[in-house]
């Protein structure tokens, strides 16, 4: 499907939502395996070491993945740094698709650190979740 933005993201996915960091790990590496290429994970989730763990033990290139995770409103302030640590924690020098999770709290300073993020490359595409436009 294609995004606003112009990039595509596949409808074939796993969501990481309420697992275990081993149990991630086993069902992202074994979604990996069925052909799936979309992995959403969240850093509210933590699991997003056991996503990257399970894509680098897969030996997948990571072009051929597509990876979504979201900052929690806890991470808006700081939200530059909650970035980088997000990437590091997946292990990848990008994220296709990056969220913010809910509306509350700084979300308008976060969602400029994410501009920022897409125009140095870390970051390929943006999200709204729980988002009205009106609302950045």
């Amino acid at each position: 499907m294609k995004l606003n933005d112009g990039h595509e993201i596949p409808q074939l996915g796993i969501g990481t939502f309420m697992l275990q960091p081993k149990d991630a790990e086993e069902a992202v590496l074994q979604a990996i395996a069925d052909g799936y290429t979309l992995i959403d994970t969240a850093n509210a989730y933590m699991n997003e070491k056991a996503v990257g763990r399970a894509v680098r033990r897969f030996g997948r290139n990571r072009e051929d993945l597509y990876l979504s995770t979201k900052l929690w409103p806890s991470v808006y302030e700081d939200a530059d740094n909650a970035i980088d640590q997000t990437l590091k924690r997946l292990d990848t020098s990008y994220i296709d698709l990056l969220f913010l999770h809910q509306p509350v709290g700084d979300y308008k300073k976060a969602y400029h650190a994410m501009e920022q993020a897409v125009k140095t490359g870390k970051v390929r595409s943006l999200g709204l979740s729980n988002f009205t436009k009106e609302q950045i």
